[in-house]
């Protein structure tokens, strides 16, 4: 009996090194606590190249840190026009991230979704960034929650 296809899954935010790691370190954490990680492929980017190569913000390492949350050795990266062929989501932090995705694929906008929309009941759809202004701690119970969300949505759909 064949191993079904993978589940792919990348989160993307502006540089990948506060947000969208976050997302991809807790989503691959829940996915682990549920049994599911050899069902998924998990991985993040960036719309932009500024942070490639650079592990994330010491703010998201820290939080991460605080909930006991393995990160990996996650470098950051750049989104490309074939992560749009290789992954069957694709989650965009707030709308800029979102509208700046279409730049690398002409189905981005409906491809892609906000990663908040998930998580109807939090009353935003966007991630901020915390990149000048802090507020990790914030950024992960959101990232946190629409994770959740989505790995239900997932379930769902797959029948996991």
């Amino acid at each position: 009996m064949s191993q079904p296809s993978p589940i792919r899954v990348l989160f993307v935010c502006m540089g990948n090194i506060c947000r969208s790691p976050m997302a991809e370190a807790v989503f691959r954490h829940q996915v682990a606590e549920a049994g599911l990680a050899e069902r998924f492929v998990i991985d993040s980017a960036g719309t932009g190249g500024w942070h490639a190569g650079e592990r994330p913000h010491r703010g998201t390492l820290a939080i991460l840190d605080q909930h006991r949350i393995a990160l990996g050795d996650q470098r950051a990266r750049q989104l490309t026009p074939a992560d749009f062929d290789t992954f069957t989501y694709l989650l965009a932090m707030d709308s800029e991230n979102l509208n700046d995705m279409a730049a690398f694929h002409r189905e981005a906008h409906t491809r892609a979704r906000l990663l908040l929309d998930y998580a109807p009941d939090l009353g935003t759809r966007e991630v901020p960034d915390p990149y000048y202004s802090g507020g990790f701690e914030h950024v992960y119970r959101l990232v946190d929650a629409g994770c959740r969300g989505l790995l239900a949505q997932i379930r769902q759909r797959e029948g996991l």
